[in-house]
C-alpha cells in the first residue's frame, strides 16, 4: 500500500469570452497539438513566486499570443483533477495530476489571437457555445469545466 500523498501541479486555467460579451456568451477553446482530439481552455503552469494572476497574464501571452483582457472573476476555490494514464508529460513526472486557479476573463480583442507562438500549444481554436463546448473539450476536463461554469453562472457572468 502506498501512503505517499499524491503531488498536484499548481496551475492556472483561462475561461475566456469572446469580445462580444455579454451581449453573446462564447467560449474560446483550443485544439491541443499534443493530444489528438483534445479541446480546452488555456492554462498554464504557476512559476515560483509567481502570482496566479501574473501567471495568468504569462501563459496567456504565451499560449494564444495576448493578454489583453478584462478579468470578470475568479472561481474562490483551486481545483484539481488526476491526469488519466498516458497523458502525463515527462514534464509533469512526480505530479498526479494539477490544482487549478480558473479566472474568467474577456478578450478586448478577438483578432488579437494567434496561436502561431515562439512554442506553439495548439493548431486550431475557435469561439463556441456552452453546448459546443461540452461536445469538443476533453473527456477528463468536462467534470472540472461543468463545476467552473456551474460557478460562473451562479454568479450570474454567464
Amino acid at each position: 500500500m502506498n501512503d505517499t500523498p499524491k503531488k498536484y501541479r499548481p496551475n492556472v486555467a483561462a475561461v475566456i469570452l469572446s469580445s462580444v460579451y455579454p451581449r453573446e456568451c462564447r467560449f474560446f477553446i483550443a485544439h491541443r497539438l499534443d493530444i489528438k482530439g483534445a479541446w480546452q481552455f488555456p492554462q498554464g503552469g504557476i512559476d515560483a513566486g509567481e502570482s496566479p494572476k501574473d501567471a495568468l497574464l504569462r501563459e496567456l501571452k504565451e499560449e494564444i499570443g495576448t493578454n489583453e483582457i478584462q478579468i470578470i472573476s475568479e472561481c474562490p476555490e483551486w481545483i484539481q483533477y488526476d491526469f488519466p494514464k498516458g497523458v502525463t508529460k515527462k514534464m509533469y513526472a512526480g505530479f498526479a495530476g494539477q490544482v487549478q486557479k480558473y479566472f474568467l476573463v474577456r478578450l478586448k480583442n478577438d483578432k488579437a489571437v494567434n496561436i502561431q507562438t515562439p512554442e506553439p500549444e495548439f493548431d486550431k481554436y475557435e469561439f463556441v457555445d456552452t453546448k459546443e463546448l461540452f461536445e469538443r473539450v476533453t473527456h477528463f476536463k468536462k467534470e472540472v469545466y461543468k463545476r467552473v461554469l456551474g460557478h460562473f453562472r451562479k454568479e450570474g457572468y454567464i
